[in-house]
């Protein structure tokens, strides 16, 4: 455990969810061109992203049931592989149901990666330090994000759709031979045969996890943390500011590449005070949503144009959700049995998707409800304006809301069992400041 060919593993599985993200997130730079290639209106176009993340959040549990059985080099290296088709077919396509077939396939492959790249890095790895590679991993894999954003952009604008996305799919390609030849599902896969658990045993495991408060309370908390910045950067943040805030494609790139910097230095920081204060998890889940909230209603009231620091505190207070949402998976881990991980871990990853999911498809029907009733065309410059946007993000504030009012109600009963079960009594985080402030006075 945590040998040099363990973090040999931790390097295929963090290669494997850049090139994942980057497949995820390769949609968002084009929606423009979407728009124009397909001929469709707002609704049409988030349905490609959304279609992508419900098949995403369906394939989690099964996913999660499978890692259990098989072990996580399966899954990564056919994750890749169905992304590749995925995306070949994306780059041929010329109508919006051939798009939706490439973006199912995407979805599917990305479904099989992030969970089962967690779930290899549990096999190689002990003690405190998962919470921090957990961490790490997710930052790692945010720069796929910034590969969408600038090269693949930049290829995008200079040799066309189809020849932009093969070359997308030819880099999966390179992710399934890199596994098949490197990766190992455990440092204990290469003395012995990994014991594969019955399908019956699996699917109890799966039950546990799901009775468990502890994993819904990892679920709600990647649900309200993680949503907001997926259906910014997978789909509304780029038309939102190269058309609505005026700034252009380049600008917009730029931007959007702020918000993996900032989880860059945010999630190693998150994974440090996770590990040291494991009581305190979900008070930094909801202090991040909170600033979240307060920054997006401060933009979107303000009057006429945003500054461009308040955009700037917007995508950083949004990109620290991203590492936030992994303190979920931290909860999975924490209050289920190992043998139970890859389907608690599944559990959990559907949060945020799902919310994200619902946010864009909603965000998307405000947009075109509003083109409609103002009596527009449909076209780029009048279905992104800002005074669109404006009205339409508030849906945030209903899909999060909702995950808010679950998460403390799951929080409650988390620590109800815990106090029952270990005799641990996690007081309100305003008691534990004052007993600390009271005991360094004295």
């Amino acid at each position: 455990m945590n040998s040099r060919r363990a973090w040999l593993m931790f390097g295929v599985a963090a290669f494997a969810y850049i090139v994942a993200v980057m497949q995820r997130s390769s949609l968002g730079v084009a929606a423009v061109e979407a728009t124009d290639r397909y001929g469709i209106a707002a609704t049409a176009l988030s349905s490609l992203a959304v279609v992508q993340l419900i098949v995403y959040a369906a394939l989690q549990i099964p996913v999660g049931v499978v890692i259990d059985r098989v072990g996580p080099r399966t899954l990564i290296a056919l994750g890749a592989a169905l992304m590749a088709v995925g995306q070949s077919t994306l780059s041929v396509s010329s109508t919006l149901g051939a798009a939706l077939v490439g973006r199912i396939l995407v979805g599917a492959g990305d479904a099989m990666t992030f969970i089962s790249a967690i779930r290899l890095l549990s096999g190689w790895f002990a003690g405190r330090s998962l919470p921090l590679l957990s961490q790490l991993l997710g930052t790692i894999g945010a720069f796929g994000q910034v590969i969408s954003a600038f090269p693949l952009a930049a290829a995008l604008h200079r040799w066309g759709w189809t020849p932009t996305y093969l070359s997308a799919a030819g880099i999966s390609v390179v992710v399934v031979v890199v596994v098949v030849l490197l990766a190992s599902n455990s440092h204990a896969a290469t003395t012995a045969p990994p014991v594969r658990p019955a399908w019956a045993a699996s699917v109890g495991y799966l039950r546990q996890s799901l009775r468990t408060p502890g994993t819904q309370l990892g679920f709600w908390s990647h649900y309200v943390s993680q949503s907001s910045l997926t259906a910014f950067t997978l789909l509304w943040g780029f038309p939102f500011l190269s058309i609505g805030l005026g700034y252009g494609p380049t600008a917009a790139a730029a931007l959007l590449t702020l918000t993996v910097v900032v989880g860059a230095v945010s999630g190693p920081a998150l994974g440090i005070l996770t590990a040291r204060y494991p009581l305190r998890r979900s008070n930094l889940v909801l202090g991040i949503v909170t600033t979240m909230a307060i920054t997006w209603a401060a933009l979107l009231a303000w009057p006429g144009d945003p500054p461009l620091w308040l955009l700037i505190v917007l995508l950083v207070s949004i990109a620290i959700g991203g590492p936030a949402s992994l303190i979920g998976l931290d909860f999975a881990r924490s209050f289920n049995p190992a043998r139970a991980l890859g389907s608690a871990s599944g559990i959990v990853n559907v949060g945020g998707f799902m919310a994200s999911l619902l946010i864009m498809l909603l965000v998307g029907i405000v947009l075109d409800l509003i083109d409609k009733a103002a009596g527009g065309t449909g076209s780029p410059a009048e279905l992104y304006s800002f005074g669109s946007f404006r009205i339409a993000f508030l849906v945030q504030y209903l899909v999060v809301g909702i995950g808010v009012v679950f998460l403390l109600h799951a929080r409650r009963r988390t620590r109800h069992r815990l106090h029952a079960e270990e005799g641990i009594e996690v007081d309100p985080l305003w008691v534990a400041v004052v007993r600390a402030w009271r005991r360094r006075r004295a």
